[in-house]
């Protein structure tokens, strides 16, 4: 698709957002606080929401029957630079001075970046009259000892146990212990890697039973297990109507498969697109990421048009990945091959990968096997070794395949007569550069398996330096990436006249 010219009509942002879960009831100000919080902020505030926010305050502040918010968790995706700040700003203020919950708790995943929306709070209530006459004048805002804390109390004179706090937290283990939190704002939830953080937080809200947990954020990589599993809650109650009616979704994003250069698509993620955003900058740098392709255009993706991007930071090329792609087999290079096993950290996976030189000098690479255990591994692995026959099988040591080689070296037999087996130490930078290379340069044939369509363009880098390997931490496998890298270097390192013990038996 190409780019509009500046002749055509520019589309607003949506105010709706493109899924969201609906509403139990109509919405009233009887039957949700966000009216209220409309009110405040362009009456007290002098700081009205734009239309998107006064749209998201009012669904995902729906109250129940009798009294409480109707969504615990409220989980709120939009691209960047669309007022996600202004608004947790005027929500905190709210909760504090008109709510007048006893604790607020703000966390982001560093602590500078939580301060930022506590100063901005700090500033605006000293603004107002009425808000800075409950703010104690000795101590009612405080930044010392690594504690920031915006008091509002009920007599201003002094801090009185009776009153209320807005402290602030990085988003790590520690954020949040200790502590019984009525409104829990969790920020950049896309930044949650494992659930280390949430489980400090999240439970300090269990004793209080009309709190509420907002959850704000761009979309996230494999990696961001905890915004991606609560999504997928979420979805599927939408969707079916089974699942947690208390966890609330608001999601403006581009709808899947979405170009870049889609202004109508760029709307739908950009609720301030033509207002706060100008489009025309908006394109340009979407035309930048179209050009630039890998991690600038995962960016763009994942920041400009909220779409969840497997990995941010690619280590193999997708589209010449795709290029590669050259139905066959290596019946005709059995002589030749090489193979490589390598083990999930979890031990919920692993993927033994052969590979041969073709003549047109390409690599060819197939599965070989799969397993979802190492026990089965380790009963299978022999006889498909035996049938197989590499002239090669190399592992990585110091990965999570040393346990299972470890085992097979206590069997009898092991390894097969005329298979060497090779400990690939100290090269796994090169291994998995190397695979990057022959990639971009389409020297690697496949034949679109599944499994290695997944794990391959999967795979993210986790740098050392100037250099990298796979990175293993994140939402999904990379053990079939680490296999046919492996197998492709074993492959192209293969001498024509192997002589017996080349590799070292390990």
């Amino acid at each position: 698709m190409s780019a509009p010219t500046l002749a055509e009509p520019t589309p607003f942002g949506r105010t709706e957002p493109r899924i969201w879960t609906p509403p139990l009831r109509e919405l009233t100000p009887e039957t949700s606080y966000g009216f209220d919080v409309c009110d405040f902020a362009r009456d007290v505030l002098d700081h009205a929401l734009d239309p998107w926010q006064e749209w998201v305050v009012i669904h995902a502040g729906e109250l129940l029957p009798d009294g409480r918010p109707r969504f615990r968790k409220v989980l709120v995706l939009v691209s960047r630079q669309n007022g996600k700040t202004e608004l947790l700003v005027v929500l905190t203020l709210f909760w504090l001075f008109v709510e007048r919950v006893s604790m607020v708790l703000g966390t982001s995943t560093k602590l500078d970046y939580a301060a930022e929306s506590w100063k901005k709070a700090c500033r605006l209530a000293r603004k107002v009259e009425s808000l800075a006459e409950e703010i104690p004048a000795n101590g009612g805002i405080r930044k010392a000892n690594g504690e920031q804390v915006l008091w509002r109390a009920d007599q201003a004179e002094e801090i009185l146990d009776e009153g209320s706090r807005y402290k602030i937290a990085a988003s790590n283990a520690e954020g949040g212990r200790s502590l019984t939190i009525d409104r829990l704002v969790l920020d950049e939830l896309r930044q949650h890697f494992d659930y280390e953080a949430h489980d400090a937080a999240v439970p300090a809200t269990n004793a209080v039973p009309d709190a509420q947990i907002w959850a704000l954020s761009n979309a996230g990589t494999g990696r961001a297990v905890v915004l991606n599993d609560w999504r997928d809650s979420a979805v599927q109650f939408i969707n079916t109507g089974v699942g947690d009616e208390r966890l609330g979704l608001f999601e403006w994003s581009a709808p899947e498969g979405s170009s870049p250069l889609d202004l109508d698509a760029l709307a739908q993620a950009n609720p301030n697109l033509g207002h706060r955003i100008d489009p025309d900058a908006l394109l340009g740098d979407a035309k930048t990421a179209v050009e630039k392709g890998g991690e600038k255009l995962a960016g763009f993706l994942l920041e400009n048009m909220c779409l969840y991007v497997p990995v941010s930071d690619t280590a193999i090329d997708v589209g010449r990945w795709a290029k590669c792609k050259d139905p066959g087999t290596l019946a005709a290079q059995r002589e030749r091959l090489a193979a490589c096993l390598d083990v999930a950290p979890d031990g919920a996976h692993a993927t033994l990968v052969v590979a041969a030189v073709l003549p047109d000098e390409r690599v060819r690479v197939e599965v070989a096997g799969a397993w979802t255990d190492t026990k089965t591994l380790r009963a299978e692995l022999p006889g498909l070794i035996t049938r197989v026959r590499p002239k090669v099988l190399g592992w990585f040591p110091d990965g999570p395949a040393a346990a299972v080689a470890a085992a097979l070296a206590e069997r009898g037999g092991w390894p097969p007569r005329g298979v060497e087996v090779a400990a690939l130490r100290g090269e796994v930078t090169a291994i998995c550069m190397g695979l990057a290379e022959v990639v971009k340069a389409e020297q690697v044939a496949h034949s679109d398996d599944e499994l290695l369509n997944a794990h391959v363009p999967g795979a993210e880098k986790l740098r050392r330096g100037d250099a990298w390997i796979f990175g293993r931490r994140g939402g999904g496998h990379v053990d079939g990436a680490y296999a046919t890298a492996g197998a492709v270097h074993l492959a192209r390192t293969l001498p024509e006249d192997k002589p017996v013990g080349w590799f070292g038996v390990v």
